[in-house]
């Protein structure tokens, strides 16, 4: 889609992430309003089950999200959409009671071409794990995650992360 259309997209967004907490008459309004931006795309854009994808979960919705975000995935949303889609979906899944699919769906993350989503990728699949009951894989990933950020004990922490997950 165009930059007016991506730029309108993100004001909705931005509006909504800023705006106190207004109960369903707000999330009834983000629904409307991306569902409107939805209707401009062309039939079979990935985009729109995405946006529709993203406004029901972020209104408390995952169980209506997981069937759009592989809706978009199916479509052949890629890129670092693609990415966001995974992520998301793991964690709609993960509230959903099906933590294994979002381990499942994101571990190949773990060896994709390295971008600013690593350390989400590293979070929610430490969620997953946890939901399973292997925090330890979690922890370690989270400790992984986190280590390059630190001012210090940057080695300490990705040994730490390392040995939690070591034989």
């Amino acid at each position: 889609m165009d930059q007016n259309w991506e730029d309108r997209v993100a004001a909705v967004w931005a509006d909504f992430e800023g705006a106190p907490d207004g109960g369903e008459k707000q999330s009834d309004r983000l629904r409307a309003a991306i569902g409107a931006l939805v209707a401009e795309l062309p039939p079979g854009s990935p985009l729109g089950p995405f946006e529709r994808a993203c406004a029901w979960d972020s209104t408390g919705h995952s169980d209506r999200a997981v069937p759009l975000y592989r809706e978009a995935l199916a479509l052949g949303l890629d890129g670092y959409r693609g990415r966001r889609t995974r992520i998301q979906l793991a964690s709609s899944l993960r509230n959903t009671g099906r933590a294994q699919e979002g381990v499942d769906l994101l571990t190949p993350e773990l060896d994709a071409p390295s971008d600013e989503l690593d350390d989400a990728v590293r979070a929610c699949l430490a969620l997953c794990l946890s939901s399973l009951g292997r925090d330890r894989e979690g922890l370690a990933l989270v400790l992984g995650a986190l280590a390059p950020h630190l001012p210090r004990y940057r080695r300490s922490m990705a040994n730490y992360a390392r040995a939690l997950t070591a034989p």
